[in-house]
């Protein structure tokens, strides 16, 4: 599978954007569980929420619950991260990730655990 992130851009702190992750080839996203991490100038790449395709599990890292939410739209294999009350510390380059675990239970939030990655769009929040 091949995905495509979008939504990026320069908002105030406050402020609310919307990333896409749309999936093309093969199956799209049925089977997968794909995830959201971002990664801020100088420090590591870090989970940020993730979805599983087939079912209702999601989860969220502590530091953007409430506030970030993360949903599909399977007509268009497309997730999107919605974005809100943005913090000059969301400030980062945003990943779409996945990975096909069609059994899977739970949602990992380890880099490792997905073999499929977009190409990243920055977000930048300003104070």
């Amino acid at each position: 599978v091949q995905l495509q992130a979008s939504g990026g851009g320069e908002v105030q702190a406050g402020g609310s954007l919307r990333l896409s992750c749309t999936a093309s080839g093969g199956r799209g996203f049925s089977g997968y569980n794909i995830a959201w991490f971002r990664q801020a100038p100088g420090k590591e790449r870090e989970f940020v929420v993730g979805i599983k395709w087939s079912g209702a599990i999601t989860s969220s890292s502590d530091s953007v619950r409430g506030r970030f939410t993360i949903s599909k739209y399977a007509a268009r294999n497309t997730v999107y991260l919605q974005m809100n009350s943005l913090k000059p510390e969301d400030t980062a380059v945003y990943y779409c990730a996945a990975s096909y675990i069609p059994g899977a239970l739970t949602i990992s939030t380890l880099e490792r655990s997905y073999n499929f990655w977009g190409q990243g769009t920055l977000v930048t929040v300003s104070s």
